[in-house]
C-alpha cells in the first residue's frame, strides 16, 4: 500500500528576512521623504530672510527703500519717518498720504489711531485686521505668485507705469466703490477707493518699492506716481513691539514661512505619485505556491456562487459548452483546436449529430446556442450536454 506523504506547511520566514522585504517596499517613500527634506532645507536656505530695516527709508540695503525716499524728495515731497502710529497719526493732515508697512507689528491701539488721522492711506501687504479697519470693502482673494503684470485697469498712474514686477503677492476681490490693476488670475493686486472722505489704496506686495526692485520694469514709476502725488508723505514703519504685546493680527498661516508651505506641497504630491506607482501592477504576474491543497471542487463551487451572485449566466453557460465541447471533441477523432474554433462548429454538430442520431438543430443549440433565460434553464444546459457527450462516449 502506498502512503501519501504529508503536507508540510511552509517555514515561518525569520525575522531578517521580513525586515529586509519591508526595506524593499518601503524605500522608495523614504528616498521621496528625504529628497523633499533637502529641497525644503536648500528653499529655506536660499530664501532670503527680512531685517529689521526691511522697508526702511533711511536703509540702503536691498530691502530698505531709501532710493524711493531720494526720488520723492527730488520731486519736492516732504518725506518723514515715523517709527510710532501714534506719530505718524499725529504728523498726518489732509493734504498727506500715511503710508503703512510692517503691520504685522501694529497693536489694536495703532490701528484706531490710524483710523481716525487725516489725509489718504497706502496700505502695503496689509494683515487681515489692518485690511478691515483701514479699508472697510476690500477682501483678500488669495496669493499670487506670478512676477510680472500689466496694469489693465483705467487708473491713470497704472498706465503710465505699464508692466510692474510686484512678486509673490496678494490678490483682493474687486470692491464695488473702487478700481482694482494688475490682476492675477481676475483678481487685482492694487485696490484704490475711497473710505469716508480720504482715498485708501491698498497693494498685495512691497517688494517692487526695495532698493533692489525699483529699477525693475516700471516698478519705479507706479511708486513715485501712487506715493507721490500728496506733498506730504508719513512712512509708516513701526518698531519691533515688546514681547507679550498684542500686536498684529497675524495667525497660524500668516506666520508659517513659505518654505514650509512648499514643502507640504511637495509633500502632497509625492504621496499622490506613490499611490498612483503603487496601484498599478508593473510586470507579469508572479505564480507562488499556494500555503493549503485546495479541492477542486470547492474552486469549481466557489466559482459557481460569484456567477450566481453576478447573475452571469452568459458566462456560465459558455463555461459549460466550452468544458463539454472540449471533452467531445477528441472521442470524435477531431483536432482538439477545433474546439473552440467557430470555424469547425458545423463540422462538431454533424458529427455528433451522427454519433447521437440526435437532429442537427437540437445539437448546434446546446453546444453553440443563445444564452439561458433563467436558471432553470442553465440547469436544462447542464443535463443537456452531460447527455450528448455520455452518448458520444458510448457510439
Amino acid at each position: 500500500m502506498v502512503t501519501q506523504a504529508p503536507v508540510q506547511a511552509p517555514a515561518e520566514p525569520s525575522a531578517g528576512q521580513v525586515a529586509r522585504r519591508r526595506w524593499r517596499s518601503a524605500r522608495g517613500v523614504v528616498a521621496a521623504l528625504l529628497a523633499m527634506a533637502v529641497i525644503a532645507v536648500v528653499l529655506a536656505a536660499l530664501r532670503p530672510s527680512g531685517s529689521n530695516e526691511q522697508l526702511d527709508p533711511t536703509s540702503a540695503k536691498q530691502d530698505g527703500t531709501r532710493a524711493l525716499a531720494e526720488l520723492l524728495k527730488q520731486r519736492g515731497r516732504q518725506v518723514t519717518v515715523a517709527r510710532h502710529a501714534s506719530e505718524a497719526a499725529d504728523a498726518a493732515v489732509p493734504l498727506s498720504m500715511v503710508v503703512v508697512t510692517r503691520s504685522e507689528r501694529l497693536t489694536d491701539d495703532d490701528i484706531e489711531r490710524l483710523r481716525s488721522a487725516p489725509g489718504d492711506l497706502l496700505l502695503l501687504a496689509p494683515g487681515r485686521d489692518v485690511l478691515a479697519a483701514l479699508a472697510p470693502g476690500i477682501t483678500t482673494a488669495g496669493p499670487s505668485f506670478e512676477e510680472s503684470a500689466d496694469p489693465d485697469c483705467p487708473m491713470p498712474y497704472a498706465k503710465v507705469a505699464g508692466r510692474v514686477r510686484f512678486g509673490d503677492s496678494q490678490t483682493y476681490d474687486d470692491p464695488e466703490d473702487g478700481v482694482g490693476c494688475y490682476k492675477a488670475a481676475g483678481s487685482p493686486r492694487l485696490v484704490a477707493t475711497m473710505a469716508g472722505n480720504r482715498s485708501v489704496t491698498v497693494i498685495g506686495s512691497s517688494g517692487f518699492l526695495t532698493n533692489e526692485h525699483l529699477a525693475e520694469d516700471g516698478n519705479a514709476a507706479l511708486a513715485l506716481n501712487v506715493i507721490g502725488l500728496p506733498p506730504s508723505i508719513i512712512w509708516l514703519i513701526p518698531d519691533k513691539p515688546p514681547a507679550g504685546s498684542d500686536a498684529g493680527d497675524k495667525t497660524v498661516s500668516d506666520m508659517v514661512p513659505f518654505g514650509v508651505w512648499l514643502f507640504f506641497l511637495e509633500l502632497i504630491l509625492t504621496v499622490l505619485v506613490v499611490a498612483a506607482w503603487r496601484a498599478r501592477r508593473l510586470g507579469p504576474v508572479v505564480a507562488e505556491a499556494l500555503p493549503v491543497a485546495v479541492r477542486s471542487a470547492e474552486t469549481v463551487e466557489g466559482r459557481a456562487r460569484l456567477y450566481r451572485a453576478a447573475r452571469a449566466r452568459d458566462r456560465a453557460a459558455d463555461a459549460l459548452r466550452s468544458g463539454a465541447r472540449e471533452r467531445i471533441v477528441p472521442l470524435l477523432g477531431l483536432p482538439r483546436g477545433s474546439a473552440q474554433d467557430p470555424a469547425a462548429a458545423r463540422e462538431i454538430v454533424a458529427a455528433v449529430a451522427l454519433r447521437t442520431g440526435r437532429e442537427e438543430a437540437y445539437v448546434g443549440s446546446a453546444l453553440y446556442g443563445p444564452e439561458p433565460v433563467d436558471d432553470a434553464g442553465l440547469i436544462a444546459l447542464t443535463d443537456v450536454l452531460d447527455d450528448l457527450e455520455r452518448q458520444v462516449r458510448q457510439s
